[in-house]
């Protein structure tokens, strides 16, 4: 796919992730809408993106609200003439047990991760598939392939949102349009912002290394999803192993195996940001 004056929305794109994509959107001349929470971000962006003023558009936008998305979509058709592209990248993370963390902190993190997404794919999801042209990109995660402790709920969104992602791409199929595309990206821990502190132990960090900051994940979504077109996206590439594992060897030694990496002591020193991507 050509980026060139391709209408994109992200989610949660005013800092981390969104705001690192949006960067490399706007370099391949594309337009972007922003819809985030953190209107202190949101002024911030007007700052850094003065120069891509009549490019780029920004707005507050609270992704768990599904009329909200309706009233954002219009003026997103309004304001870029279209949309070509949706990149859903708010997300929330609280960390914790499931037995001591307040179920306030797991339901937001369920409308966010999750909820979020389905309200904005079944909103622009139609436009795409009447244009027979578009993709969406959804953010996943490494925890989409195994469970972490002290990231239960979060862990069990990510593993939905690829889920999701993969029968709305049959349902596309399904449909008989054929350029219209959608890919899951799923980032392992990242050494700053939102997993700040999390790490797996000595041999799980050789095997699968920290993603060092977002643009790795930014240039994985714009290169892999956005122009390559495939299915899915893991950032470290060693990813893709546990999913080899976790195919050939009995399910308890799979689960010593991550024991052996520290996936069960990995979010011992989080340090991380509870808050929007």
């Amino acid at each position: 796919m050509k980026l060139e004056n391709m209408k994109v929305i992200i989610t949660g794109g005013a800092m981390g992730i969104g705001l690192a994509t949006a960067k490399r959107l706007l370099a391949e001349n594309a337009i972007v809408t922003i819809w985030d929470i953190n209107q202190k971000e949101l002024e911030n962006c007007k700052i850094l993106f003065k120069a891509y003023e009549n490019r780029i558009f920004l707005h507050n936008c609270d992704v768990s609200d599904k009329d909200k998305i309706h009233e954002m979509t219009q003026v997103a058709l309004i304001e870029m003439g279209g949309i070509d592209i949706l990149i859903n990248n708010a997300g929330y993370v609280a960390g914790g047990s499931l037995i001591d963390t307040d179920n306030d902190k797991w339901d937001k993190t369920i409308k966010i991760n999750l909820n979020a997404i389905v309200y904005t794919t079944k909103e622009i999801l139609p436009i795409l598939l009447k244009q027979d042209s578009g993709h969406i990109v959804n953010l996943s995660s490494a925890s989409s392939y195994l469970g972490v402790p002290d990231l239960a709920v979060y862990t069990a969104t990510k593993w939905a949102v690829w889920g999701f992602t993969e029968s709305i791409r049959f349902e596309i199929i399904n449909s008989g349009k054929k350029n219209v595309g959608i890919s899951s990206i799923h980032p392992s821990y990242l050494a700053t912002g939102m997993f700040e502190g999390a790490k797996l132990g000595f041999l799980g960090n050789l095997i699968v290394p920290q993603v060092k900051d977002h643009d790795v994940i930014a240039k994985a979504i714009v290169n892999g999803a956005l122009k390559k077109g495939k299915y899915a996206v893991r950032r470290p590439r060693s990813l893709r192993l546990s999913m080899i594992l976790r195919g050939i060897l009995p399910d308890k030694l799979f689960q010593y195996m991550l024991i052996v990496m520290g996936v069960h002591i990995s979010m011992s020193n989080w340090k991380g940001r509870e808050q929007f991507l």
